[in-house]
């Protein structure tokens, strides 16, 4: 979905009631997610602005209080920007594991009011309440009382949009923030999506609004009203028609609860560009073991893995190769990780991020039986397993593969 401006034209109240009659989808977003964690477990950060991310001025944020955002700060803005923007902010390197730990109690929190609930990311979730409606009361009430109890158990606040689809209920969360709820009644629709900009539709990108732009188009009102024909020349058949229907308040999907992720992945943006091959090669195989470990702690294998190489130029490439058997093993993916990176033709080429990839992802006891005849794999995993658990109770930094700390040595 595109990027808008969520304060106008509607009203600014974040705790906009209205008839939740027909309204059983409820989008549940955690306000500023990673930084409310931290300011939660360090009380001193109250009230300050504080930015999540990697120190490092070549990192990018990950999340912002929103004292911070009051001045520019977003995610996703590289972390030099950040700091000329807010130079009196207090960095906080991340700590994916009590976000994760969070997330967890957060969805146990959703699971407990209804079993139809479909997470987006570790903050964010769609719930369907029709079948709580009856125990726990209206939609908007199951909202506020979601929020108390996010509040009381877990020391963050969250909003929550109310709609009779979930393209609206994500909408309509945007409008509840920060700390907030926003009902849009099934009767109102049109009203509150037609003023909104182009940027608001799912699918309307940055290119896509320029192309329907240069049409005079600037509204979700403009779409609704144009012929899917003449938007068809610009932005293509399937396009247009998904468009129009989200103009008109046509969202046919439903809460699918379980839905696995489709890929997990794991990046590295350089201090300074790398050319040797030795050093890429070295964060490589740091990169295959947090993608193993993230692997492992979703259950799942991995049938194809993909590298990407983005150097100084920003030029980025990308290589793929599917396994013969799916894998959670770090050793595996470095390897296959490495195949790759050889292939390509990088000699004196200095690089400024490596990542990796893994798709075609399904539980780990859907692997294959092969793996019971390899020994060499089992002590690998038996290894790598061992390696979590350390992790786990000491810290990611006190548990690396030996030619890591190597290198760290060296350097």
């Amino acid at each position: 979905m595109g990027k808008f401006n969520s304060s106008s034209p509607h009203s600014s109240n974040n705790r906009v009631r209205g008839d939740d009659r027909d309204c059983n989808i409820l989008h549940v977003d955690m306000d500023a997610f990673y930084a409310s964690v931290e300011v939660r477990d360090n009380p001193q950060l109250r009230d300050k602005q504080v930015i999540v991310g990697h120190g490092a001025s070549r990192g990018v944020v990950l999340s912002a209080t929103y004292q911070a955002r009051a001045l520019g700060v977003r995610a996703a803005m590289p972390m030099s920007q950040a700091m000329r923007i807010a130079p009196q902010a207090v960095v906080v390197e991340p700590r994916m594991g009590a976000y994760r730990e969070v997330s967890q109690n957060v969805m146990t929190i959703f699971e407990s009011v209804t079993p139809l609930v479909q997470p987006l990311s570790l903050d964010e979730a769609f719930l369907d309440v029709s079948g709580a409606i009856k125990l726990m009361g209206k939609p908007s009430v199951i909202g506020d009382l979601i929020r108390q109890r996010i509040a009381t158990e877990q020391g963050i606040t969250c909003s929550v949009g109310v709609a009779p689809t979930m393209f609206v209920a994500k909408l309509a969360t945007n409008f509840a923030k920060p700390n907030g709820l926003h009902v849009v009644p099934a009767d109102k629709v049109l009203e509150f999506l037609h003023p909104l900009p182009l940027g608001a539709l799912w699918g309307v990108g940055e290119k896509t609004a320029m192309q329907l732009e240069r049409l005079g188009l600037r509204t979700v009102a403009d779409i609704a009203h144009t012929p899917v024909k003449i938007l068809s020349r610009v932005i293509g058949d399937a396009v247009a028609q998904h468009l129009v229907d989200l103009s008109w308040g046509r969202d046919l999907r439903s809460v699918t609860p379980d839905v696995a992720e489709k890929s997990i992945g794991a990046e590295r943006t350089f201090e300074e560009d790398i050319d040797d091959v030795e050093i890429l090669l070295a964060q490589l195989l740091d990169l295959s073991s947090k993608l193993a470990a993230r692997l492992r702690s979703s259950n799942q294998v991995a049938k194809t893995i993909t590298l990407k190489v983005r150097s100084a130029d920003f030029t980025t490439v990308t290589r793929s190769k599917s396994l013969e058997i799916p894998t959670d093993i770090g050793h595996e993916i470095y390897i296959t990780g490495s195949q790759l990176f050889h292939g390509l033709d990088l000699a004196r080429t200095r690089i400024r991020l490596l990542g990796l990839r893994a798709t075609g992802l399904r539980q780990e006891s859907q692997r294959s039986v092969q793996l019971a005849f390899n020994d060499q794999i089992d002590r690998w995993r038996e290894a790598e397993q061992v390696m979590d658990k350390v992790a786990d109770k000491f810290g990611q930094s006190l548990v690396k593969p030996a030619r890591l700390i190597r290198t760290e040595t060296e350097t």
